[in-house]
């Protein structure tokens, strides 16, 4: 996940809390194992899901248990280095099913890479989810879904929505400035060109403003975790908007590490986990 596209109060605070890892206590799933079920042990499915004429790649991580378990899908970013696969396990170990797929054009996903596919892809596997064959295959809960993703916004059903490091398409920036900001690590995009990317961006813009989710997100849980990469603006300016509107389900933390999180997994890992327990 090198850039993640998707995933007030009071008007006293406009910004989000700046929260000490040494205040932020470790939950058991970082570190232990669960106590194996021989008849549901922990298991890996590899899946299928239809999207506009072809099938993307995913995978779920199915915890130990009968189930039905609650479900974290987890949305890579552009163009989707950091897998966050650490955070997929620790979910699993916390009794969550962690869905990890790759968009069409990504990662041997068949199809061409594009932004406005990327929420059609993760509509998608929401649909996949919650088709019945599949709820009972994989033991989940349709009802308990939470999203890593601004996909989000348009899907009522969802018991949350997480950000992690978002990035705002529409802040502003030249064309060759977004040429030269797509050209960095494009080698597993299938389809598209760093000129082309840049150019839907531009035609498209208005339908990938990040702060126009505020809406749509002002009424369910969101977790917005933002880091020292530059990208905090865009998500700052979205948590004003929905606290602005009334929301109140909204957990802002800031936290002095890379867009990847690279020297702050473990909290990382932590602050989802807890803040899915919360859920």
């Amino acid at each position: 996940m090198r850039r993640l596209l998707h995933a007030a109060l009071a008007i006293l605070v406009t910004l989000p809390v700046s929260v000490s890892a040494a205040t932020l206590a470790t939950p058991a799933a970082i570190d232990t194992d669960p106590t194996p079920d021989p008849k549901f042990p922990a298991r890996t499915a590899v899946l299928h899901v239809p999207t506009h004429g072809v099938a993307i790649n995913g995978l779920a991580y199915v915890p130990v248990g009968p189930g039905p378990h609650p479900v974290l899908v987890l949305c890579h970013g552009l163009p989707g280095n950091e897998k966050n696969l650490d955070l997929a396990q620790a979910a699993r170990r916390a009794g969550w099913i962690a869905v990890t797929f790759n968009y069409r054009g990504s990662w041997g996903s068949p199809g061409s890479f594009s932004f406005l596919g990327n929420l059609e892809d993760a509509a998608a596997v929401l649909a996949y989810l919650r088709d019945p064959r599949n709820i009972a295959a994989l033991r989940l809960d349709p009802k308990r879904i939470v999203l890593a993703a601004t996909t989000g916004a348009r899907d009522h059903a969802l018991l949350g929505v997480a950000l992690i490091s978002a990035w705002d398409p529409s802040r502003p920036m030249t064309h060759e400035q977004a040429v030269a900001f797509m050209a960095n690590d494009m080698e597993s995009l299938a389809g598209v060109t760093a000129q082309s990317m840049a150019a839907e961006r531009e035609t498209h813009l208005q339908e990938m403003r990040l702060i126009d989710t505020a809406d749509g997100l002002k009424g369910k849980p969101l977790l917005v975790l933002s880091a020292d990469d530059g990208l905090a603006p865009g998500t700052d300016a979205l948590v004003t908007a929905i606290r602005g509107a009334g929301g109140q389900g909204v957990k802002a933390e800031h936290v002095a590490t890379d867009h990847v999180w690279s020297d702050r997994r473990i909290e990382l890992e932590s602050r989802v986990i807890t803040w899915l327990q919360s859920l």
